[in-house]
């Protein structure tokens, strides 16, 4: 099966709060115009494009000058109102750049499992990316108070994916790719460079990572490939920190891991 992105032309990106922050929990500049550059590659190579940016919160720690990440819900929605601000000037500025358009979308669960209201964003969805506009989705943290808790954006992007009928779902997380068991646990560990059955995912030992700005571990991540599992959308896991990650992907060059349960 042919992993490279020149064979999707519908592509939802999730990136993860560790891809776009310092540990500090401020922004990290470098490692998001690196991004944005190969996004903005991929679009005018013709790719209709979505993104879901996890980093309000990260975001709002950094501004507020917190000296950890908030544990209450309170304090949450406040960094995400914060920081939802400073993430979407940040896009706006380096996307600018490459003549692109950008447009905040801010979702809860409702709006997505909620048969009339999940209607309307995707008739919203399909109207940016008809005027070729990017639209950058997160959840509403700021009233989303059940999301907060679970902190899942690589769901929130599955869903995505499956609700607009998009090819392909991107996940540029701080991690490589899915491994046999944990690395960071046992040194035998190894890579597993392509995912064609569901069963696999039951035989690996996901355990309960995230990282000091992130929320979201590998159980996330297997639950996103289920929800395309569903719909026979395709998702790669791969490393953000990964030099020239996106284009690599798009040579068709074999890094992290590709999830592909279409049926032949």
């Amino acid at each position: 099966m042919n992993s490279t992105l020149r064979n999707f032309n519908q592509i939802v990106i999730k990136i993860g709060s560790s891809s776009l922050t310092h540990d500090s929990g401020l922004l990290d500049l470098w490692k998001m115009e690196s991004l944005v550059k190969q996004i903005a590659n991929l679009y005018n190579s013709g790719k209709d494009i979505i993104l879901v940016s996890s980093g309000a919160i990260a975001a709002g720690i950094g501004k507020m000058k917190l000296p950890e990440k908030p544990k209450s819900i309170p304090e949450k929605q406040a960094a995400a109102a914060v920081g939802q601000g400073t993430l979407m000037h940040m896009y706006e500025k380096f996307f600018s750049e490459y003549g692109i358009t950008v447009a905040q979308v801010l979702l809860t669960k409702e709006d997505m499992y909620e048969s009339s209201r999940r209607a309307h964003c995707v008739n919203a969805l399909q109207a940016l990316i008809k005027h070729r506009v990017i639209p950058i989705i997160n959840e509403n943290d700021v009233v989303a108070i059940d999301e907060i808790k679970v902190g899942d954006n690589d769901t929130l992007s599955a869903e995505v994916c499956k609700m607009i009928h998009f090819e392909n779902l991107i996940i540029l997380s701080d991690i490589n790719g899915v491994y046999n068991k944990d690395p960071r646990k046992f040194s035998d560990a190894y890579m597993i460079t392509s995912i064609t059955a569901l069963s696999t995912l039951d035989e690996i030992d996901a355990g309960d990572a995230g990282s000091s700005v992130g929320t979201g571990g590998m159980q996330t991540k297997f639950n996103a490939a289920r929800i395309l599992a569903s719909v026979n959308s395709t998702m790669f896991i791969v490393n953000s920190s990964h030099p020239d990650v996106l284009n690599e992907l798009y040579e068709g060059k074999t890094i992290g891991t590709f999830f592909d349960f279409r049926k032949n």
